[in-house]
Parts: structure tokens; sequence; C-alpha cells
């Protein structure tokens, strides 16, 4: 084998570490942004259960917010309320800016804050009252 062919695969082997060290450092980045980003999620709001006849969920629970929250009787709901008068997807709470807004998505019985029928999107201020059915719950600020 002459130098000039040893020089040509040294080089190769060299460039491969060094790419395989850069991916390495790429991905070890990501994964230290993605754990800190799971672990700073600071928690939107809660929902608080304030009567429930049936007693599921059983009243004084709190659910955690996220920015989409949707509610209702399907356990693919991010919030499931077992009431006979609850439709399988009822409502959804969306946080828009600083505000929080429910929507009924078209339920059999409606959805009510502070006893007024949401007819389309309606704004929900902390300490609202949300009625789905029979069931009742309040919107609290998050834990600090």
């Amino acid at each position: 084998m002459d130098g000039y062919l040893l020089t040509v695969w040294l080089i190769r082997i060299l460039f491969l570490a060094l790419l395989y060290a850069f991916l390495f450092a790429v991905v070890r980045v990501l994964l230290r942004d993605l754990r800190a980003a799971s672990r700073s999620r600071a928690e939107l709001g809660r929902l608080v259960v304030v009567a429930s006849p049936r007693g599921e969920p059983p009243p004084g629970a709190a659910f955690p917010l996220d920015v989409i929250t949707t509610l209702g009787r399907d356990v693919n709901n991010a919030i499931v309320v077992d009431d006979p008068f609850v439709s399988g997807e009822h409502a959804v709470l969306t946080y828009r800016g600083r505000s929080w807004y429910v929507e009924d998505l078209a339920s059999t019985n409606g959805t009510f804050v502070n006893g007024t029928p949401v007819e389309t999107v309606a704004p929900m201020a902390f300490g609202a009252e949300l009625q789905l059915g029979e069931v009742r719950l309040r919107l609290d600020r998050a834990r600090a």
C-alpha cells in the first residue's frame, strides 16, 4: 500500500468520526432541550369539580388544563365527564392570548357558563362555572 492511499483512508475515517461526533452532539442538545421543556411546562389553569350528582368525577377533583382541552363522555377526551346528559364530545376549552374560551361542540343538552347557554364561543374568566349536563366545574388559576 502506498502512502497516498493510506492518507486517503485516514482522511475518510477521520471525516466519519467527526461526522458521528457532530451528530451525537446534536442529538444530545436536542434531548437536553426536550427534557427542560417538559419540566418547565407551566400549568395554564385547572377545572375543579363543584357538583357532580352521580359522583363521577368526584366533587373537589381538579383537572389541569392544556392549551386545548376537550370535555365529554368519550374516553378520548382530555377530561372525561361520566354523566348521561353529557355528549361524547361535548365542549372544548381553549387558551388564546391570556384568556380562556369555551365552545359547545353541538352537544345535545348544551353547555352553560354561569347559567348562560353557550351559543358559539364564549369567554370564561377565572372563577366562572362551566356546566355540562348535571356536572358543574369551576375554572381556577393554576397552582403556584
